[in-house]
């Protein structure tokens, strides 16, 4: 067997790098698709049995919600935990439920379920079923670019609202300090 150069081993060390990182890049957005059929079965027996149902036996959240955006759905889970936003959707902990007093946060990160928000505009409609089975319409009303510790979001906000939250920009590949926020106001349900 002849032996290899060090410009081989090289080489060979370079693509098998290479396969590593797309590998790598690829796990995420993998991992949140299987999930979303995981969560989205968790979420029809919660509906069904009137209780929450974790998606997974080691699951720390349960699935509260489904969340139809720029015509996507996405099963969201309770809480902002990282593994949480690993799967999919959270809905905040102490903002309120959709369709209640107060503006209900949801957090997904923007290479999963919310790069789908470079698709939406003012006025088009997102829908929130909950895990009691009502479901709850709200028309975008704008969207803002924010510092991650400054959104202006406030929870007991006048009104019944739900913000969708994500890192900005959406194209971007690292982490940085700005957030993009998507407003949206409950629209009647005779509209």
């Amino acid at each position: 067997m002849r032996r290899m150069t060090g410009g081989r081993v090289l080489a060979t060390l370079l693509i098998l790098a290479g396969l590593g990182v797309l590998v790598g890049a690829a796990w995420i957005p993998a991992k949140a698709a299987l999930a979303q059929v995981l969560l989205e079965r968790a979420f029809a027996r919660s509906l069904v049995e009137g209780r929450p149902v974790r998606p997974w036996p080691s699951a720390d959240t349960e699935p509260v919600a489904r969340l139809t955006v720029a015509g996507q759905s996405f099963v969201a889970l309770r809480g902002g935990s990282g593994q949480a936003l690993a799967f999919g959707p959270g809905h905040l902990d102490g903002t309120p439920e959709a369709g209640e007093p107060g503006t209900a946060i949801f957090a997904a990160h923007r290479d999963t379920q919310f790069a789908v928000l470079a698709a939406v505009k003012p006025g088009d409609v997102v829908s929130v079923t909950r895990r009691d089975g009502r479901t709850v319409r709200f028309r975008i009303s704008g969207s803002r670019v924010v510092s991650w510790d400054a959104s202006g979001i406030d929870p007991a906000a006048p009104g019944r609202n739900i913000a969708l939250v994500t890192c900005w920009p959406l194209d971007g590949l690292v982490q940085g300090p700005l957030r993009l926020v998507v407003e949206a106001e409950a629209v009647d349900d005779t509209e």
